[in-house]
């Protein structure tokens, strides 16, 4: 007992490490977590932290042990089974991760969410309300972050800020979910469009099957952030399948829905930054895993999803 409860001393919003692995074997060795590489001419060991870890994400040729799997679960760590860089996600248990099976976690985040999911109007109203917290994020993110600004990346530049506004009123004004998801994604399209234009990518075109280097980013960037919101969801006990505004084919939308807090403020702007700069996929996880830390992304979710879950936000 006293093992498990080391391994939890770090609150997951509070935890720093996601793990991207390939071709290599995931084991438990003398009481720790290790995944082993065959280098040409020895094997090497290499230690993952996991009471400081919220998602592993095992790629190619990859392999793990029951025993790690055990003590995983024991730190609460979430897994996925994935194709290369990151996408897309294989594992069928819990929609897309491998969650630790204890159920001793909170119900009341549960409970409050489910007494306005079943309402249609109170569905809508948290959609927007996580829509609105979002905004808020790209402006004080973009705002306070040097480096972005350094990229051309302001939030009061004169087409963000207005692009920005535009969709704060149609937030307001949309009546079901599908109009917001349409007005979203015009967002979305506009906030590439400044990126490309940020940082040069004058022929860019947003394809999830695109083979460029910064549609991969995108992608990859993308499953990092549904990795920290599966976790936010897995910690506070809500089932991935209580979305707000995805959830109309996906049973796990839910994890979408929370991932959208904080993607267009950190990921796609850093994807086209770590394109341009022609950084190896490693070197652009780094850089975005710095970014989610230095930004309190994953302290973020969890605020605005016990906010909505208790209802302490005014609607």
């Amino acid at each position: 007992m006293d093992q498990l409860t080391d391994l939890k001393a770090i609150l997951h919003s509070k935890r720093s490490n996601i793990y991207y692995l390939e071709k290599c074997r995931v084991m438990q060795k003398d009481g720790r977590v290790l995944y082993l590489t065959e280098a040409k001419d020895e094997n090497l060991y290499w230690n993952i932290p996991i009471a400081n870890t919220t998602v592993i994400l095992l790629g190619t040729g990859t392999s793990i042990t029951q025993a790690a799997m055990r003590m995983l679960a024991s730190a609460g760590v979430l897994v996925g089974f994935c194709g290369g860089g990151g996408t897309p996600l294989f594992s069928g248990s819990e929609i897309e991760w491998l969650t630790p099976q204890s159920e001793y976690r909170p119900t009341e985040y549960l409970h409050g969410w489910v007494k306005f999911w079943f309402d249609d109007t109170q569905r809508l109203q948290v959609a927007k309300n996580l829509q609105h917290a979002r905004i808020d994020y790209i402006q004080r993110i973009w705002d306070k972050d040097r480096e972005l600004k350094a990229e051309n990346f302001y939030p009061d530049e004169a087409s963000i800020s207005m692009a920005l506004q535009t969709y704060r009123a149609q937030i307001d004004s949309a009546d079901k979910s599908g109009e917001l998801l349409l007005r979203e994604a015009a967002l979305t399209k506009q906030l590439y469009r400044y990126a490309a234009k940020a940082t040069q990518h004058s022929d860019f075109t947003r394809e999830h099957q695109g083979t460029d280097i910064a549609n991969g980013f995108l992608n990859h960037g993308n499953y990092l952030a549904y990795g920290l919101a599966a976790t936010t969801l897995w910690v506070l006990g809500i089932p991935h399948g209580f979305a707000v505004m995805h959830g109309k084919t996906r049973r796990g939308a839910l994890v979408f829905d929370v991932a959208d807090l904080i993607k267009d403020a950190i990921v796609l702007p850093w994807a086209f930054v770590c394109a341009k700069e022609k950084m190896s996929e490693q070197e652009f996880r780094q850089q975005l895993l710095q970014k989610f830390t230095e930004h309190k992304a994953l302290d973020f979710m969890f605020e605005q999803v016990k906010q909505q879950a208790l209802q302490e936000s005014s609607t």
